[in-house]
């Protein structure tokens, strides 16, 4: 089991709430980007710097996450293509993307893109905040837990 985290916009708490998890359960976290991402010196991370290509960061995680690993991302396609492998993916706002959900919310960010690219105004999606912040690390120690007890069985 491995925690990976596409880190090119992860906020800076969220990295802290995982390597502080990681630190505590011997878990290797892996944060891939497409530069150096600063955080703590921890020799349970592993730092993949992919080239600059668009899809760079999301082949790497997609082609080399496993079984029982936890992903951490903001990008709804990765996170599509991620739960189809059976891999548990969680966004920086405590979403956990599953089967049942999914579809409906990869269909609701293409309809989203599709107005943004026609040119239309819409409300942005608020400023990460102390109740996200709050609902990712509940979310993320639930399925850190659940998995532990998974793989220790």
């Amino acid at each position: 089991m491995k925690i990976w985290i596409d880190a090119d916009s992860c906020p800076i708490k969220v990295r802290e709430i995982v390597l502080k998890a990681a630190e505590r359960t011997g878990i290797s976290l892996i944060m891939v980007a497409n530069k150096k991402i600063p955080h703590k010196n921890s020799k349970i991370v592993e730092d993949i710097i992919v080239e600059d290509d668009l899809n760079a960061a999301d082949n790497y995680i997609l082609n080399n996450t496993e079984k029982n690993d936890i992903v951490i991302t903001r990008d709804i396609p990765l996170a599509e293509k991620l739960v189809s492998k059976n891999i548990n993916v969680i966004n920086d706002r405590g979403t956990q993307y599953t089967s049942e959900n999914i579809k409906e919310r990869l269909s609701i960010r293409n309809i989203m893109l599709t107005i943004r690219e026609s040119g239309l105004k819409i409300d942005e999606e608020t400023s990460f905040n102390q109740k996200d912040l709050q609902k990712f690390a509940n979310i993320f120690d639930s399925l850190l837990t659940k998995m532990i007890k998974i793989c220790n069985n």
